[in-house]
Order: C-alpha cells, then sequence, then structure tokens
C-alpha cells in the first residue's frame, strides 16, 4: 500500500493513491494533481518509488520529467526488481531523504516487507474476539456473538485484504462459518478459506464445502503425501465428499510445514479467525505476525473456553519474561476495543 503527497512551499498542492493492481501508482496519481506546482516541489511517498517497467512505466521517470526537487522516502522497496528508484532518482540531481516515518510505513505494508524476507511460510495474522475475563465461549460451548455489528465491519475489511482466511476443524464444526467477505468493498479476487484439520471429518453439509466450487475452499491435514513424488508433502488422498464438492485437500507433517505448503501455493498473507486449539498452535511455534484481539464488554466467567488455555510458552534465558507483545495500534469499535499487536523481535521465530 502505497501513499505520495506533493508540497509546495508549506502546501499541500496533490495527492495519490496506488488504488488497483494495474493502475497508476501513488507517485503518477500525486503528480498528475499537483501538475505544474508540482516542478521544485517536495514529493513525500510512503515507499520508494519504483525503477522498473511492469504494469506500468518506472515512477523515478514520472517523478524526474516532473521537476520534483526532493523526495522524502521511509523505506527502501526489497523487492529486487522494483527496488534502485532512490539511487536513481540522486543520480538525477534530485535530494533524497531517508527514513522519515520508517516504523509507521513499515508497519502500514508489514506483510509486504516480511514476505520479501521470509520466503518459508505466509505472513500470519491472528483474529481473535474475546470477553473481558479473555474467553472465547461460554461454558456450553453455544454458539455466541461476542462483538458488534461495527467491529464485524472490521473483520470483512480485514478479510478483503488478504490472500486466505484460515479457520480450525472445531470452529467449522461449532460455528459453520462461510469466511466471505460480506462488507465494504470486495476483492478483486476472493480470498482462498482454509480448514486445518482432519478431511475425512468435515461434513459435507457445511457451508465452506457447498460453496467450494463458487470460492477455493482447502482443507490441510497433518501427515505425508507427495505432488507427484516431488516432495514430503502435498496433495492428500482426500475424502471422496470433498472432492466431489471441489475441496482442494493437503496435508504436511507439521503446523510449520503446512504454512510453507500454502506460501508454495501463493498465499503470502493469512488471516486465522479462530479456533482455540489452532491458536494455541500458531502462538506456541512463534508463527504469529500480528496478533488481533476484539475485546467485547461482556464476562463469560468460570468454565468458559479460554482464550490462551491451550498457549505453551518457554522462556529463552534465565529470568526472561516469554510470550511479550508490543501493542501497534487500538481503536474502539462501537463499544468494542481492537487492539492490534506484534511480537517483540526475540521472539520472533
Amino acid at each position: 500500500m502505497v501513499g505520495a503527497v506533493v508540497v509546495q512551499g508549506g502546501a499541500v498542492v496533490g495527492e495519490g493513491w496506488h488504488a488497483e493492481l494495474g493502475g497508476p501508482h501513488a507517485e503518477v496519481m500525486a503528480l498528475t494533481a499537483a501538475g505544474a506546482r508540482a516542478r521544485g516541489a517536495d514529493l513525500y511517498v510512503s515507499l520508494e518509488p519504483c525503477n522498473h517497467h511492469g504494469r506500468t512505466p518506472p515512477c523515478t521517470e514520472a517523478v524526474i520529467a516532473a521537476g520534483i526537487r526532493r523526495v522524502i522516502v521511509p523505506l527502501r522497496d526489497p523487492n529486487p526488481i522494483a527496488q534502485g528508484g532512490i539511487d536513481r532518482l540522486r543520480a538525477a540531481g534530485i535530494a533524497v531523504t531517508e527514513g522519515v516515518e520508517a516504523e509507521a510505513a513499515a508497519e502500514l505494508n508489514a506483510p509486504f516487507l516480511l514476505t520479501q524476507r521470509v520466503t518459508d511460510r505466509p505472513f500470519v495474522t491472528l483474529k481473535m474476539a474475546v470477553s473481558l475475563d479473555a474467553m472465547l465461549a461460554p461454558r456450553d460451548r453455544s454458539r455466541l456473538q461476542l462483538t458488534g455489528p461495527e467491529a464485524m465491519r472490521e473483520v470483512h475489511r480485514m478479510r478483503a485484504q488478504v490472500d486466505a482466511i484460515a479457520v480450525g476443524l472445531g470452529t467449522v464444526l461449532a460455528d459453520d462459518p462461510k469466511l466471505t467477505v460480506r462488507a465494504g468493498r470486495r476483492p478483486r479476487v476472493a480470498p482462498t478459506r482454509i480448514v486445518f484439520g482432519e478431511a475425512g471429518r468435515v461434513p459435507g453439509a457445511t457451508a465452506l464445502v457447498k460453496t467450494a466450487r463458487k470460492v477455493p475452499t482447502w482443507v490441510i491435514s497433518r501427515g505425508t503425501g507427495s505432488v507427484d513424488g516431488a516432495g514430503p508433502h502435498g496433495e492428500a488422498a482426500p475424502s471422496r465428499h470433498l472432492v466431489t464438492a471441489g475441496v482442494r485437500c493437503l496435508t504436511a507433517p507439521t503446523l510449520r510445514d503446512q504454512l510453507a505448503l500454502l506460501r508454495q501455493a501463493g498465499v503470502r498473507h493469512l488471516l486465522v479467525e479462530g479456533g482455540a486449539g489452532l491458536a494455541g498452535g500458531l502462538l506456541t511455534a512463534g508463527l504469529v505476525d500480528r496478533l488481533v484481539i476484539f475485546q467485547a464488554p461482556v464476562l463469560l466467567g468460570a468454565g468458559a473456553l479460554a482464550a490462551f488455555g491451550g498457549v505453551e510458552l518457554e522462556a529463552t534465558a534465565p529470568g526472561e519474561l516469554p510470550g511479550r507483545w508490543r501493542v501497534v495500534t487500538q481503536r474502539a469499535f462501537g463499544d468494542d476495543q481492537m487492539t492490534v499487536y506484534a511480537p517483540v523481535a526475540s521472539l520472533a521465530r
């Protein structure tokens, strides 16, 4: 996600953002809006301007042609194909200031930046809705919508920004979720729906299976298999009712291997929405990059299902407090409070 602002004489004279795949980049949009006022102006952009011919020409050439005198960039682009814009601008005599608001810019594009560096798994966002006492479900395990409509709209916005949405088998059996984007702007490509669990236990009557030919749906189980004998994991020997419905079945021996398999299949950003077992496994293994907690103003009390009861953490050094996270942002949605956490560097694995 990239935005750009053109500033002339202390006033904003042009703004732009990269609105859609294949469309004009942020810099071009902002320069077009500024017109002749871009000459001699400053350009603020949230990522290094691209320096290659892709779906659009290089943004560096547009910046040079517009007569911009200085470019302020928080981050260099880690993509080896697109990078080099800063050096190109400096070679053209344009002053470039780096590092301004670098932390905020990195958070804006955290999934993109991580998957440029970590290539063996997707960026994992774990979303959980909990009560004031950090519970997921009441004592009788009945289905309960903890959060209000404002929070739900935010969840659908989150869904629209990822490649895949995942739940554990227990969530499928208990809640029969659809895992689709049903509010706000629809994504260009519908996120793939993924179930972690034994394929043979996924009922054919669930909403996911019944709509698998409309929205890509995968079930990934623990075990071994191969794709044309090429590796230790891959396509599973699926249940017949899932194959008939159009569900793709995969298998890999560990949770980390399963994530690697998803990355190989093109999943770069995975949103995990439950349940407690899958969340606990990911947190215990250090495989969560952002933890999004929606806390509702309700108490579920003794006997309720604990959100983090299945998480097992060990200190990596004597006297170290394990499981420490930093707050990225907080925001209220109606009566519900959303907090986004990131693992501290020492816990990233």
